[in-house]
């Protein structure tokens, strides 16, 4: 079974050593930040099912990354637990206006951080990465990293596996090439827009004459994955 992936955001080494024991030992997947501007960069990359954000930060509050978070469509959902050692009810106010889905005062117990965070992810409808998703006859398995067509399994790169999970989890609506950069490979990974030109056409070959079409070209705009037909730019 796929494990849920955690980022960690806490500039105090110490702090971000017993939240990672005991989150491992709870068996999630953890990843390490210590200020917002790396928290970002890693929450685009990696696709985190959860952060654990601390308030104060170097670069920034925890607060002006949840809300930039919570502002952006691609990271809207992604569940975020404050983490500070604030106490009055004006800022757990101010951190759950904020767009944060819960608040945990330190310190705190390691029973109640694993309780408090598996009832987020439980309320937020955050599972393990791998349920298949579907559009049509094409069938993509994030777990076993397929593709498969008519139930016939299809030979595809893994930045084309990547571009696809992307398109078929965003489905109807433009991206640039700068967008698609930053979503899929990340924005701390430098790919000239040319190339995603290529990644694009080396995916249309491998969907094939047939499907190749649900990867639109939306002249001076981008692209878009698209079921309607009628619409190919």
């Amino acid at each position: 079974m796929t494990q849920n992936k955690i980022l960690i955001v806490e500039d105090e080494e110490d702090i971000r050593e017993i939240l990672r024991f005991v989150l491992e030992k709870a068996g999630f997947i953890c990843f390490e930040s210590d200020n917002i501007k790396d928290a970002y960069i890693k929450i685009i990359d990696l696709q985190p099912d959860l952060v654990l954000l601390d308030w104060m930060l170097p670069m920034g509050s925890g607060i002006e990354l949840t809300r930039r978070l919570k502002s952006d469509e691609l990271t809207a959902k992604l569940p975020i637990i404050m983490l500070t050692a604030r106490e009055e009810e004006s800022d757990k106010v101010l951190g759950l206006d904020s767009g944060a889905d819960d608040f945990i005062t330190k310190p705190f117990s390691p029973r109640e951080l694993v309780a408090r965070l598996k009832s987020v992810m439980r309320r937020t409808g955050v599972v393990a990465d791998q349920t298949k998703i579907q559009v049509g006859e094409l069938t993509l398995d994030p777990a076993s990293q397929r593709v498969i067509i008519k139930g016939q399994p299809i030979s595809i790169g893994p930045s084309e596996i990547r571009l696809l999970t992307f398109f078929m989890t965003h489905p109807e609506r433009v991206y640039s090439r700068g967008q698609l950069i930053d979503y899929v490979w990340g924005r701390n990974v430098y790919i000239d827009e040319r190339t995603v030109d290529v990644h694009i056409r080396r995916l249309r070959k491998a969907l094939g004459t047939e499907h190749s079409q649900l990867v639109q070209t939306v002249r001076g705009s981008g692209y878009r994955f698209s079921t309607k037909l009628d619409e190919v730019g």
